[in-house]
């Protein structure tokens, strides 16, 4: 018996128990009502997303073609458009994952208006944010459940059991729009105690895995910027902890930590780290600090710092801010440090925010790591900071250069121009950013790929080009034909939006609870009949 049928029974059990005052009830209702509301909690929802990401990194070691993927959201409707088009267009959502930004949070979601990606947004912004996405993609469930419940009533009606039997076993085998949430908690907002309190609210809002950076958290900076500054491995770690906790206090004994390093790009220290012993950590990232040697009190000014780092003193170099510099050209060096520390002490995966999409870059840093870490996996920042066309144009002339093709029809600054768009090196390009995301998963150790603020950019571009057509020459056609033609061509299901906003689910409600009584709004006169 399945699921459905079993809550039909159970209810009907519960209804004779209570006799006449529960004559009323309607078993199958209440059993629709409970299949169209399978999560109770956002605990509930964490602790089977998790289960859903580590099967999914377990498949990815197995097999370097199953990585995943997620868009950035930053709102519930934006996310529930996403998987119910997955749905539609795939057929299920596995391995399709939703990312929480904060940049978008900062964004768009401030009550000080947008922001920059510096982490002075609201931090309670972030578990709503998560909150909401769940509240949406639930919404989803119940509302596809809702249609597939009217086509069994609607065949059962009919006398058709063939049919009844196929709308059965959609629904015994229907597949939850809830996927695994990637939630952005910055540099933690604070200190451990604060980043281990803002974990359990995003936990408790349903996030399985949470993602922290090494910046920090009163200088944090977007990693696609400058003027970043890292943290001593120890206060990092003090705050995966904090994460970790987090997750075990709440019973979510599967949840990911994601570690991301910035320190590819961040050239700045806001601290020496505490050392005890040559080669700790502390010791370790000192070394990277830049400065001069000294031999004595006497090449040491008022105000000076000096460390012993490598057997030798040494003055780092501190700017007017007070912040340190560490050495030219150290990053890589620095990150691979920093992802294999993180490994070892609690991270599940690795983030490390670069400065373009370079499958050979990122693959040199994490098979550095593969030598202390095997099975070190990143999630990857396919960024829209990245110029992709001008990237992997320039990627292909630099590789053709090199294997001595002719590039003398090709001027490598002006590349992005539309007046190579069709040539050769254009469409190579062209072929590479498609093959991207797996080429990276299988030579460069990505499980996951992310893009974070793709609904930022199409709603700005669908906008514009709304803006232009109706308030220009081609008034209310720019909106018709731009807009709720393509819709219905292409099967877009909010077209009829009064059902996405849950009319239909309301009125199923209302027959349940009123009967014969209810006021319905799906009646003939409801011009969602023209769709």
């Amino acid at each position: 018996m399945s699921a459905y049928q079993d809550a039909i029974q159970h209810i009907a059990q519960l209804r004779q128990h209570n006799g006449e005052a529960w004559s009323a009830i309607n078993p199958e209702s209440a059993a629709r009502m409970r299949a169209q509301n399978r999560f109770h909690t956002g605990l509930d929802i964490a602790k089977y997303t998790a289960k859903i990401m580590r099967a999914d990194m377990a498949a990815y070691d197995a097999d370097s073609s199953q990585y995943t993927q997620s868009l950035g959201c930053w709102h519930g409707f934006v996310g529930q458009q996403k998987l119910i088009a997955i749905k539609k267009h795939f057929g299920t959502t596995k391995r399709k994952y939703l990312y929480l930004s904060g940049w978008m949070i900062a964004a768009l979601r401030s009550e000080f208006g947008p922001l920059p990606d510096q982490s002075m947004h609201e931090k309670t912004a972030v578990p709503a944010l998560i909150e909401e996405l769940y509240t949406f993609l639930k919404q989803a469930d119940a509302r596809e459940l809702g249609g597939l419940f009217r086509e069994l009533d609607a065949a059962k009606a009919a006398g058709d059991s063939a049919k009844t039997a196929a709308v059965q076993s959609k629904i015994d085998n229907f597949e939850t729009h809830v996927v695994p949430i990637i939630a952005d908690i910055d540099a933690g907002f604070g200190n451990e105690e604060a980043t281990y309190l803002l974990a359990k609210k995003m936990i408790e809002a349903g996030a399985c895995a949470i993602q922290i950076e090494n910046q920090v958290s009163d200088e944090k900076q977007c990693g696609h910027q400058d003027g970043k500054v890292t943290v001593p491995h120890a206060d990092f770690l003090a705050k995966i902890n904090a994460v970790r906790y987090a997750f075990l206090e709440l019973g979510v004994d599967d949840g990911i930590i994601v570690a991301r390093t910035d320190s590819l790009g961040a050239g700045l220290t806001k601290q020496i780290a505490v050392t005890n012993k040559p080669g700790d950590l502390g010791d370790l990232y000192n070394s990277f600090l830049d400065g001069d040697v000294i031999s004595g009190a006497e090449d040491i000014a008022n105000g000076d710092v000096v460390v012993k780092a490598n057997g030798k003193l040494l003055k780092p170099k501190r700017l007017a801010s007070g912040l340190f510099q560490f050495k030219q050209g150290s990053g890589v060096d620095r990150v691979v440090l920093d992802c294999i520390t993180s490994l070892q002490h609690g991270a599940d995966l690795l983030w490390i925010e670069t400065e373009k999409p370079h499958v050979g870059q990122i693959a040199e840093m994490v098979n550095r790591i593969r030598e202390v870490v095997p099975n070190a996996k990143l999630v990857y920042n396919n960024s829209p900071s990245f110029n992709w066309t001008l990237n992997f144009r320039q990627q292909v002339f630099d590789a053709w250069k090199t294997a001595g093709k002719d590039v003398s029809a090709y001027d490598r600054a002006l590349l992005m121009s539309a007046d190579y768009d069709a040539t050769e090196l254009a469409l190579e390009a062209d072929n590479r950013i498609r093959t991207f995301q797996a080429d990276a998963a299988q030579e460069a150790g990505i499980f996951h790929h992310l893009i974070t603020l793709p609904t930022y950019h199409t709603a700005a571009l669908s906008t514009d080009n709304l803006a232009k057509e109706y308030f220009g020459a081609a008034g209310m056609l720019g909106y018709v034909e731009g807009v709720q033609r393509k819709e219905i061509r292409q099967g877009i299901a909010c077209v009829k939006h009064q059902n996405m906003s849950g009319s239909d689910v309301g009125d199923d409600h209302k027959e349940y609870f009123s009967g014969e009584a209810a006021l319905k709004a799906g009646g003939t006169h409801n011009t969602m009949n023209q769709f």
